[in-house]
């Protein structure tokens, strides 16, 4: 029973023949948003089988998973526990399959990204063009603003206990 509920809890494990192509799809929350749920019906339907069945010839196999880590690029797949293909479509996941069966796939995003660049193509925490402004972050110079601050708030505070202690002082002569 124990290797039972390792070998049926882990995805990696199958415990019956999978197709050449094992498709793995995202079932997420990530990825349902993004429509994870048409990618799978746009596989089943176009491979004439369901959810964790293998196609007569052998070829595919589908397989809803759990987290693939690139929620960034939600809807997405792996075959055979390697590839990814991301910002998939029921139109383009059809592409796809079509294309492996030829071995002409494109790995990874399957629309205009670069790897998972975002919308705004290759961006950092420092620089972000926001379309009305450019967002500058040097974090060094934030870094000894903050340094300052806090000096100043320290210096506050020490004239303030000094101000008090002569106060009390003063208190204790009269």
């Amino acid at each position: 029973m124990d290797v039972f509920e390792v070998a049926s809890f882990y995805s990696m494990f199958n415990r019956e023949k999978v197709g050449k192509f094992h498709l793995q799809v995202c079932g997420t929350t990530p990825c349902q948003l993004c429509g994870s749920r048409e990618i799978i019906a746009a596989c089943e339907k176009h491979l004439g089988i369901k959810n964790s069945e293998t196609t007569a010839d052998g070829l595919f196999t589908i397989q809803e998973v759990e987290c693939l880590g690139a929620c960034v690029n939600a809807p997405m797949l792996q075959v055979n526990g390697e590839w990814v293909y991301e910002d998939l479509t029921p139109t383009n996941v059809v592409e796809l399959l079509e294309k492996l069966k030829k071995g002409e796939e494109k790995r990874g995003p399957q629309n205009h990204r670069k790897n998972s660049e975002g919308p705004l193509g290759r961006t950092t925490l420092k620089n972000i063009e926001t379309g009305e402004r450019k967002i500058e972050r040097d974090f060094e110079k934030a870094k000894k603003e903050w340094l300052e601050q806090k000096e100043k708030e320290r210096i506050e505070a020490e004239k303030k206990k000094a101000a008090a202690a002569a106060a009390a002082a003063a208190a204790q002569k009269k």
